[in-house]
C-alpha cells in the first residue's frame, strides 16, 4: 500500500494550497462561512464539487486552474529558478539598495514619539484641570 498522495486529489492541492498562505484551516472556513470540520472532510476528500471548488479558490486568493493544476513538484521548482544574486554575481547583482537613510527615519520615528507623549501628557493635563473644575464646583 502507498502512502503517496494521488496527483489529482484536489482535497490536498487545498490543504497545500492554504498552508502555503499561511492559513489555518478556520480562517479558510470563515472565509467560505463553515466551520473548521467541514474545511477538514473538504481537504480529505479526493474530489470537489465545480462551484465549491470556485468558493475556495476565490477564498484562497488563486484560480481554480491553479488548484487543479498545484503541485509540490512545481512549487520548488518556482522557487529553485531563483538564483542569489548577492552570492552569486558580487556587487553587480546587489539587490539590497537603500533609498533613504535609516538614522533619520529613525530620528523621525524619535520624533513622531516624543510628539505623541506630549499629546498625551496634555491630555492628562487636561482631565486633571477638569476634574478638579467639577470637585471645586461641588
Amino acid at each position: 500500500m502507498s502512502t503517496a498522495t494521488k496527483p489529482n486529489h484536489i482535497g490536498r492541492k487545498i490543504s497545500r494550497i492554504r498552508e502555503l498562505k499561511d492559513m489555518k484551516q478556520e480562517a479558510l472556513a470563515q472565509a467560505l462561512g463553515t466551520n473548521q470540520q467541514a474545511v477538514s472532510i473538504m481537504e480529505n476528500s479526493e474530489t470537489i464539487e465545480e462551484e465549491k471548488l470556485i468558493e475556495v479558490a476565490r477564498a484562497l486568493g488563486v484560480s481554480v486552474e491553479a488548484i487543479k493544476n498545484f503541485s509540490e513538484e512545481g512549487v520548488f521548482n518556482y522557487f529553485n529558478s531563483f538564483s542569489d544574486n548577492s552570492i552569486n554575481q558580487g556587487p553587480i547583482g546587489n539587490q539590497n539598495i537603500c533609498n533613504f537613510n535609516p538614522l533619520d527615519k529613525l530620528i523621525e520615528a524619535y520624533e513622531e514619539n516624543t510628539k505623541l507623549y506630549e499629546r498625551l501628557v496634555q491630555a492628562e493635563k487636561d482631565k486633571v484641570e477638569y476634574l478638579e473644575k467639577i470637585l471645586k464646583d461641588k
